[in-house]
C-alpha cells in the first residue's frame, strides 16, 4: 500500500492543494492520500487568518468526493508547533511497512527540508515527493525526493487571503464547498 501525507496550513485549502494533490496521486499511484491540516506550524511568524477548526472542516469539505482522499486531525489533536517527524512517526506506526509512506511537498518547500527538524530520521520513515510550485526551481534541494510535475496553476493561500482582507472575490480560487463554508459561518466577506 502506497499512503502519502500532505501536510499543510491549509489556510485555506484551495484549488491548487487539490491538483496537487491529484496530479501526484495519479503520478505516484497513491492508494490513499492525507490531508494533515498543522495546528502551529513551526515556519509561519503570524497566527492563521482562519481557526483550526474552520480549516479542518473546510479541508474536509474540500476533500469529499475523492475517496482516495482523507483528512487527519492528528497534529491539531497534539496541539502546538506541528513538527512533520512527529506527524510522520504517528502514520509509520498506523502504517507499519511493508506500507510505504510518501511525504508531499510544494517546489517552493523542497529546498528548505534540510533546515526540518529531525529530516534524517524522516528520511528513513518515508520518500518525499516534491511538486512542483512556479517560480521556485527544485534543484537546489540537498536531499533525494520523486519530482512531480503540476501544469497550469499559480496559486497560495497568501494570495487568497490577501484577497479575502480586500474583501475582494475568491470564487473559482477555492471549491465552491468552501466558499459555502466561509460565507455560512461569516469568516470573511466574499
Amino acid at each position: 500500500m502506497k499512503i502519502a501525507l500532505f501536510g499543510g496550513t491549509f489556510d485555506p485549502v484551495h484549488i491548487g492543494h487539490l491538483l496537487m494533490a491529484r496530479t501526484a496521486q495519479e503520478e505516484m499511484g497513491f492508494d490513499k492520500l492525507i490531508f494533515i491540516p498543522s495546528c502551529v506550524p513551526p515556519h509561519r511568524r503570524t497566527s492563521t487568518f482562519f481557526n483550526v477548526e474552520d480549516r479542518i472542516a473546510m479541508v474536509r469539505l474540500a476533500v469529499a468526493y475523492n475517496s482516495a482522499f482523507d483528512v487527519s486531525d492528528f497534529e491539531v489533536r497534539k496541539g502546538g508547533r506541528s513538527y512533520s517527524v512527529d506527524t510522520v512517526r504517528h502514520f509509520r506506526e498506523l502504517f507499519p511497512a511493508p506500507a510505504k509512506l510518501y511525504f508531499i511537498v510544494g517546489g517552493d518547500a523542497i529546498n528548505q527540508i534540510h533546515t526540518w527538524k529531525d529530516v534524517d530520521e524522516i528520511k528513513k520513515m518515508c520518500t518525499f515527493v516534491s511538486v512542483n510550485r512556479p517560480g521556485y526551481p527544485r534543484g537546489l534541494a540537498k536531499l533525494k525526493y520523486h519530482a512531480v510535475t503540476m501544469h497550469g496553476i499559480d496559486m497560495s493561500s497568501t494570495e487568497i487571503r490577501k484577497r479575502l482582507e480586500q474583501e475582494k472575490s475568491i470564487q473559482y480560487l477555492v471549491p465552491e464547498s468552501v466558499l459555502g463554508y466561509i460565507r455560512e459561518h461569516r469568516l470573511a466577506k466574499t
